[in-house]
Order: C-alpha cells, then structure tokens, then sequence
C-alpha cells in the first residue's frame, strides 16, 4: 500500500537530506547536467552521488504519482496501468524461469514493487540491491506490509561493486535501473559474478534507438531532459547494451524493444493530451493539481524550500520522455535474456 496523501508526500519529500539542506541538493543535483553545463564524464565520475541525490529528491513523488513499481509497461487496450505494470514484472518473473526456492537478485530494486509482485508471484526469496538509504527504508516497511519481510529483504550497496560471493543468485534481473550505471560493461560483469553458471539475467534498460541521431538537436534537448529528470549520467544505444553484454561473458538469449509492438503507446500515462481516473495524478491536470499542492506546501513550510524545483525537473523529464517515445528515439523497455554459460571455456 503506498502513501497517499498531501501531508505524506511532503513529509517524504527530501529522503534522507536534512530538510533545511534540499535546495542546495536541489541545486548541486541540477549543476551535473547539461542544461545548468554540466558534462557526461562528471556525471559518469559522481555517479553515485548524483543517483543518490536524485533518488533521495524524487522517491516521494515517484510513489505519489506512480504507486511502488517505478517503470513502464508495454499495454494491451482496454488495461490500465497497473495491470501492465504487473503482466510486464510477471512476463520477467517467466523468462527467468524461476522455481519456488530459488535465490533472485533484483539490482536496483527502488522501493521494491517488483521485488514482492515478483517474489509472490514466483514463490522465490528476493534481495534487492539499492545504494538508497531512504528508499530501503521505505522498501523494508512496506515488505513488512505486504508479509514478505521474512523471504524478501535488501542490501545497500552500488551495483558496480557487489558485496556477494561468487554464483550466489540463481537468477538477476534489473528494470529501468542499470541504465544509472556509468558503465554498462563494468555493471553487466559484476551481475555475471554474482549469478550461477547455466542461470539467467534479464532486463528491461532505458536506451536511446536506432532512430537517435546525436546531430539533431531536437533528439540531443530530449535525451538531455531525460537524463535531468532522471538522473541518468548517460542513455546508451540498444546496440551498446547488447555489445557490453556480450563482452561481459553472457550469451545473448534474445532481445526486443518490446515498445515496438505495444497496442497502447508506453509514454500514454504522461502525454498531456491523455487523461484516465485510475491514473489521474499522472496526467496533465493531476500534475497540474500536484505542483500547485507542492507549492503551497513548500509556502507554508510543510515541504522543504527546493521541492518546487525538484517538481520542475520532473515534469521537464515527462515531456522529454513523451516526445522520445512519439518520435522513436528512446525506449524504457529494451528486453534482453542472457545465459551464463555453465563453464567459462563456452
């Protein structure tokens, strides 16, 4: 069950920064990309305390507007939102191919939505990997909400050093996560470690498509409003994630943009154009209401002075987001499966 109401997203807002300390994380979040001249390589070389600031700045928000899982779906019409938010968690749960027993690894788990629908669904034990103190917090109240505290629970750490053993995991997936990896090759290398020969990784990873062109300046604005509004250091091609894969030791079972073939567009929920009640504060008039509510709350002292801005960037990444998604040129759901071969020789 996640928060609700006004007063819990205020009390949230800021994570795990001193409340009289947000504008200036606001700002110093702000100054990393390129919009404020922030450049690729300080954004790759502070990646962890960038991601960190921008989790602790937005997970309120996220969890206001979104519920507990943080990502996209592919839609058949006539379902909402949820519902394919649980299909596309339940579709990674079956190309793993996970048993009851099974030992899973959720890398870059948010407040861990997908790990207790995965972990139910699949009858496994999920951990699930955050460098977030303020989001495992979150994660661990509301495992124990859901009743999964006893077979789910989570590791702070950075993904591109793991503090597990080799062949732990008997299977690794990632959603919408290691896209926040300054290298794709280094985190990929890591997961290949922890998990077991013969076993499985999937995941879904933010990618800029084919279709991007990095001499258009209309596609560089839009991946540039992306990677402020969600605290990304870089978005890499499909063709990069594939090869840093393969590099990494996997075989490549399959991959898709699974984007391509959805019936309903997977950006719908924040195209302004778009409304739905059982998505309403994400539309143009519930984000509307939202950042006028947030404005108040911050006049009144009951948000922390610097959440208008954090509001500000948000919705800079919706429309950055929409217009990747209208135009082709970005995808929140490359799907790929990859095998780690039973022996190092194969």
């Amino acid at each position: 069950m996640s928060k609700a109401g006004a007063l819990d997203l205020a009390s949230g807002l800021g994570g795990k920064i001193e409340k009289t300390d947000v504008l200036s994380a606001v700002e110093k979040y702000e100054k990393y990309h390129v919009f404020y001249g922030g450049e690729e390589e300080e954004r790759k070389a502070n990646y962890t305390d960038m991601v960190n600031k921008y989790y602790d700045l937005v997970t309120s928000f996220y969890e206001f507007g979104w519920g507990e899982s943080f990502h996209f779906a592919p839609r058949w019409n006539g379902e909402s939102l949820r519902e394919s938010i649980k299909r596309h968690e339940h579709f990674l749960a079956l190309q793993l191919g996970l048993n009851p027993g099974h030992k899973v690894l959720d890398v870059g788990c948010g407040i861990g939505g997908p790990l207790r629908e995965i972990a139910r669904f699949s009858s496994t034990s999920v951990t699930g990997l955050n460098n977030n103190e303020y989001q495992i917090a979150r994660g661990k109240e509301l495992n124990c909400i859901a009743g999964v505290d006893k077979n789910c629970n989570f590791v702070k750490a950075d993904f591109m050093k793991m503090p597990f053993p080799d062949s732990s995991f008997d299977a690794v997936y990632a959603i919408e996560a290691t896209c926040h990896a300054p290298d794709a090759y280094g985190c990929y290398k890591e997961i290949y470690r922890v998990l077991k020969p013969g076993r499985y990784f999937a995941a879904y990873e933010w990618c800029m498509t084919d279709s991007f062109d990095p001499n258009n300046h209309e596609h560089q604005k839009i991946k540039a409003e992306i990677e402020i509004g969600d605290g990304l250091p870089d978005i890499r091609l499909t063709r990069q994630c594939l090869e840093a894969l393969k590099q990494a030791g996997f075989e490549v079972i399959w991959e898709k943009d699974l984007a391509v073939d959805s019936p309903v567009p997977w950006y719908l929920p924040l195209d302004k154009n778009h409304f739905s009640l059982s998505s309403f504060r994400l539309t143009a008039i519930g984000r509307f209401v939202t950042k006028n509510m947030v404005k108040a709350l911050e006049f009144v002292g009951f948000a922390p002075r610097g959440s208008q801005r954090v509001q500000d960037f948000l919705e800079k990444a919706a429309e950055g987001l929409v217009e990747g998604g209208r135009k082709e040129i970005f995808t929140p759901m490359y799907f790929f499966l990859a095998r780690k071969p039973l022996a190092e020789s194969q």
